[in-house]
């Protein structure tokens, strides 16, 4: 079959997991000899196509007030207007509609669409061609992309959210199947009303993660070294990792890598005033990986699978969680690590001493971290469920819905 992908970005521009993930899918369904063409945004003008590793990948030139992914930081009112514009954007549907009728795909497989707007999905219904929506993130529910508000996850979409996705399940309708990177994702969707004529899949991302040598046996209550590796931003619970790193009075260090805005750095570089706690900056994350102990992953907010997680655990590092989001679907409470709760702060430094005080249970978690994610790092496993989605798609009768 021929397949278009759709997505924001596409390498060697990468500004998150999900442009790390669709190369994968994308080659991989390459050398399963699928026919595979790439659609994305570009901050220049017009339209042009070129090769990468093989595949062919369209560039269109984004028809918004401004490029959202540089480093300029645009007022409120400059966002609001590009979100409100995002929301229907008819002028990048006729983009999608033209491509449709150069390279007449089968099928056509959206990823994240800011950029693109949920209007691509008409033109895709209107030829007759299936849709298969993955979800990385929470975009089509919050213009955010999180759904994190006032220092706490969002159980209901805010004003500013309701009014910029007020037609979005409506327009989700056309889509023929919808694919969650985790459980937690997909239902959050489904929640709102969402791809309601979608046929409902679950399929994990993956990584290409080689088994490094097992961690050294620890003994009890000998020193322990934790660390954090993601953006850091106020999403991410940093602030709350800190505070209850300082609490501990046994021998411990942590190490904080990634890079976030200047300003939020310098808050936490304050906050942080000990000389156990170390900003690297941005690492290899296997070599992280490998100079520590635990990983801690304290988000406030829903991630969507936690893939920092998943690669800890590849390395034999256990990990602690907050338990939000697609992290309970990777991380296993009293398997491979340990749930800590962001509405009891305690648990944070009471699972840190834990972990320094039982050596046996640490060194239970690390010898069982890998294979507890061994089918995640399966790309075979992945690859086969897409082709089976995308196939069942393309058997799927048409959706009759207005448009």
């Amino acid at each position: 079959m021929k397949i278009l992908y759709i997505n924001s970005l596409y390498s060697p521009l990468i500004e998150g997991g999900a442009e790390i993930s669709l190369k994968l899918i994308v080659e991989g369904m390459k050398s399963l000899g699928h026919e595979v063409v790439v659609l994305s945004l570009m901050s220049e003008d017009g339209l042009k196509n070129e090769y990468v590793d093989g595949v062919k990948v369209y560039r269109a030139g984004l028809r918004n007030s401004y490029w959202p992914y540089s480093k300029a930081k645009k007022n409120k009112l400059s966002r609001l207007s590009w979100h409100y514009q995002d929301q229907s954007n008819e002028q990048m549907a006729e983009v999608v509609k033209q491509i449709l009728a150069k390279e007449k795909p089968d099928v056509v497989s959206c990823h994240n669409l800011a950029g693109w707007s949920a209007s691509v999905w008409k033109p895709i219904h209107q030829a007759g061609i299936p849709i298969v929506q993955v979800l990385h993130d929470l975009y089509l529910l919050c213009p955010n992309s999180n759904m994190f508000k006032n220092e706490q996850t969002c159980e209901r979409q805010c004003f500013s959210c309701k009014l910029l996705r007020s037609n979005h399940p409506d327009k989700s309708k056309l889509v023929t199947a919808v694919v969650g990177i985790s459980n937690s994702i997909l239902e959050r969707f489904t929640s709102f009303g969402y791809f309601e004529n979608a046929s409902k899949n679950i399929i994990y991302n993956t990584r290409s993660i080689s088994n490094p040598p097992p961690k050294p046996t620890r003994k009890n209550n000998q020193p322990i070294r934790f660390g954090y590796l993601g953006t850091l931003s106020s999403v991410k619970g940093l602030e709350w990792l800190i505070e209850e790193f300082l609490k501990l009075d046994f021998d411990a260090s942590l190490s904080i890598a990634g890079k976030g805005e200047k300003m939020y750095e310098d808050k936490l570089k304050e906050l942080a005033k000990s000389s156990t706690i170390d900003f690297v900056g941005y690492v290899n994350s296997t070599e992280f990986l490998a100079d520590i102990d635990v990983l801690i992953v304290p988000s406030l907010w829903e991630e969507p699978l936690g893939m920092v997680a998943i690669e800890a655990l590849a390395n034999h590092v256990p990990v602690i969680a907050n338990k939000r989001g697609g992290l309970q679907e990777t991380v296993q409470d009293g398997i491979n690590g340990l749930y800590c709760y962001d509405a009891e702060p305690d648990s944070l430094s009471l699972a840190m001493q834990q972990l320094y005080k039982n050596a046996e249970l640490y060194n239970q978690f690390s010898q069982d971290a890998r294979e507890s994610v061994a089918s995640i790092l399966d790309a075979d496993r992945m690859l086969g469920e897409y082709e089976a989605v995308l196939k069942q798609a393309l058997n799927k009768p048409s959706i009759k819905v207005s448009s």
